[in-house]
């Protein structure tokens, strides 16, 4: 409870911190440029087979229900919805928050912190802030690639590979989606990015026991960042349903 406790403290501060000037626009283009470059490829390449099996499973499903004319709807509203955002949830906590975490804890076990603080400056205003902005830009950014990916993806095979008709399968698409759905997608990437930063930064910033601390630090970031987000991918899903009617056929 008290680490609970630390920790929302924590994200208090670097939540104030994103209201406060000056903001470090430098550090935040380093490290937005940096979690790109370690992410986009990774989740491009994820959501290919999130999309394929997704397009496969469904087809199938529906196939045995005689509604294959909702093929399209149902494998591009579970990419949008859910696939996109946990697919950049898993690759921006993996890649990119073990980064920041490996970063800061070599920073806090060389005392650099320490130094910075006996200077005057606030690490969380000055560190944590612009990769929590980064964290969140770069996974609203990479989720709407994720999502590209993941419905051609899902296009092809089940237009290709199952026989799918690709009118009827756009088509079905128009008939159930929304815009909120996009919204609550990009909404989901937003938070998980901000989550991500914000546990990796925490945990680098208390890491202690030299370089083996470091490195366990960076292991419980990941398994922190991921356990968390699937959470709030439950919770964000309940309110969305409650909150946005659905389309009915």
């Amino acid at each position: 409870m008290r680490t609970i406790g630390e920790f929302l403290i924590f994200c208090g501060r670097a939540l104030r911190g994103c209201f406060r000037r000056p903001l470090q626009i430098r550090e935040f283009v380093q490290q937005a440029w940096f979690l790109s470059s370690v992410s986009i490829a990774p989740a491009a390449l994820v959501a290919i087979p999130f999309g394929a099996v997704i397009a496969l499973q469904l087809g199938s499903l529906v196939r045995q229900l005689g509604a294959q004319s909702f093929t399209g709807a149902a494998s591009v509203l579970a990419v949008v919805r859910e696939a996109g955002p946990i697919v950049t949830a898993l690759v921006i906590a993996g890649a990119g928050g073990s980064a920041i975490c490996a970063d800061l804890g070599a920073r806090k076990i060389r005392e650099e912190l320490d130094a910075m603080r006996v200077l005057g400056i606030d690490p969380v205003q000055r560190l944590v802030v612009p990769r929590v902005l980064a964290g969140a830009l770069v996974a609203v950014l990479l989720n709407g690639v994720v999502s590209v990916v993941g419905v051609a993806g899902g296009y092809f095979f089940n237009v290709v590979l199952q026989g799918g008709t690709p009118g009827a399968y756009l088509a079905s698409f128009q008939a159930l989606g929304q815009l909120p759905d996009l919204v609550s997608g990009e909404l989901k990437a937003l938070v998980f990015g901000a989550v991500s930063a914000l546990v990796a930064s925490y945990l680098g910033m208390e890491a202690k026991g030299g370089p083996k601390g470091v490195g366990d630090a960076v292991n419980k970031s990941v398994v922190i960042s991921f356990m968390l987000l699937f959470a709030l991918n439950f919770v964000m899903t309940a309110i969305y349903f409650q909150v946005v009617p659905q389309k009915g056929a």
